[in-house]
């Protein structure tokens, strides 16, 4: 699927130059004169990313952004304007947006913002938010009754006025953003910034200047001086996702930024003194990562001062219909559906298969179904056959019957086999936002068999 890329701005040849830019580089494209009619499209249309200048009748960019972030929170939202000044970027960025650029802009830099904006987007736009959770179902967010989600809130309940530093660990999909923001919303800081960073999403070459922010001059490009995350989030919490993924070179800075509790800008001199929350999380084995060397022992012990583990969805089974029972509510108003329940044989289905994906596999598979089932409620038929394939974690133990014609064991076996790696590949890369590094690390393969087997299967290499 082609991202789609909304342009706001009262000048007619910024929008001509913006569009040419990006649609050189595959996106669609979609410009509003104003924010107004930035508001009537966003209504309308889905996009990946928001690009609005700063000052505009009518409706402005601080306007726009504010919506976007009250309605659309994981919509990336991109500041690009000729008054720019550090106060102004706190501002726009402490309100929620995602980056600030200055005109005149460099097209490499902007391009560079648009493409972290977009893979962030992607990287989120799966993850369960549900907004309205009762008391007896869940908390914080989050849906659960099994014994070891209560432990979780407990913990969350015990440790969130605190400034103790929290690492969150879980598989991918299983709620680790919504738990930051738990501790945040629970905790005497939560009238300050909560700004969150997903590490994965930033090339190894920006991530200090993401962090820490850079002086005029730093690099080529740097043409004004840019308050890092941490300086944004002063006072309130800095939430750093996929902190996994954050090179050896940088786990160096970024210990003596959460120790000292400072830092320097890039291309700066000054140290600049912050007080900051600090909750990472990640869905890496970091004990496993340290005995490579892949990280550092220091900066682990330092981190993990609370640790909250989320159990992946196989192993509290036992909220799957709690969970089913909201994600119905949800697409149904969603979608303009009227599905009532999911009858008890799609359920056991649900029950039995093993959820690598976890909660967001489950939301996925629901929102799919909704969207086909004709009745008013779910059968075993309406769910995606997939789910009746045995799967790595546990779950369902049935395969799919072989095609007409199909009648030797080994080519049905092979066949079995070319699906099931089909499915884990295509997830994998889903899961990870196209990264194929990241995504044969998941599967615990080289890249290169990653690269062979989707070269077998007719998949892209992005």
């Amino acid at each position: 699927m082609v991202d789609s890329i909304l342009v706001a701005d009262d000048e007619s040849n910024l929008r001509k130059v913006l569009g040419a830019l990006l649609r050189r580089r595959g996106y669609q494209v979609v410009t509003a004169a104003d924010g107004a009619e930035a508001l009537e499209i966003l209504a309308e249309e889905n996009f990946s990313a928001v690009i609005t200048d700063l000052r505009m009748p009518n409706v402005d960019g601080m306007a726009l952004l504010r919506h976007v972030t009250e309605h659309q929170p994981d919509l990336p939202v991109i500041i690009i304007t000729a008054h720019g000044t550090v106060d102004t970027a706190v501002e726009a960025l402490k309100a929620g947006a995602f980056d600030f650029v200055t005109k005149p802009f460099d097209q490499a830099e902007l391009t560079k913002v648009v493409e972290k904006a977009v893979a962030t987007f992607r990287l989120n736009r799966h993850e369960t938010h549900p907004h309205a959770v009762d008391a007896a179902t869940g908390r914080f967010g989050l849906i659960g009754t099994s014994p070891v989600m209560q432990r979780v809130f407990d913990i969350v309940d015990k440790v969130a006025c605190t400034p103790s530093t929290v690492l969150i660990t879980g598989e991918s999909g299983t709620g680790k953003e919504l738990i930051a923001k738990a501790l945040h919303e629970h905790s005497p800081r939560v009238d300050k910034p909560f700004i969150k960073v997903n590490c994965a999403a930033i090339p190894a070459t920006l991530i200090e200047s993401e962090l820490f922010g850079y002086e005029k001059g730093a690099f080529t490009g740097a043409v004004t001086s840019k308050p890092g995350r941490f300086e944004l989030a002063d006072g309130g919490t800095l939430f750093l996702d996929e902190i996994g993924e954050v090179s050896t070179e940088m786990q160096v800075k970024l210990l003596r930024a959460i120790q000292e509790s400072e830092f320097e800008r890039v291309g700066g001199v000054n140290t600049r003194r912050v007080d900051v929350r600090l909750v990472t999380a990640t869905n890496r084995d970091l004990a496993a990562e340290m005995a490579a060397g892949a990280f550092r022992d220091d900066l682990y012990y330092r981190l993990n001062v609370v640790p909250i583990k989320l159990p992946p969805l196989r192993e509290r089974a036992g909220d799957i219909p709690l969970l089913v029972t909201h994600m119905l509510e949800k697409y149904n108003a969603r979608l303009a559906r009227r599905v009532e329940r999911v009858d008890d044989a799609a359920m056991q289905v649900l029950l039995r298969y093993g959820w690598p994906g976890n909660i967001r596999e489950l939301e996925n598979v629901i929102e799919r179904t909704l969207l086909f089932c004709e009745g008013t409620f779910v059968g075993e038929a309406d769910l995606p056959p997939e789910l009746s394939c045995e799967v790595p974690g546990g779950g369902a133990t049935r395969v799919p019957v072989p095609p007409v014609g199909v009648t030797g064991l080994k080519d049905a076996v092979k066949l079995t086999t070319q699906r099931l790696e089909r499915e884990m590949i295509e997830r994998a890369l889903s899961d990870t936002g196209g990264n194929v590094t990241r995504a044969a690390r998941r599967l615990e393969i080289s890249r290169k068999s990653l690269q062979t087997k989707m070269k077998e299967l007719g998949l892209r290499d992005e």
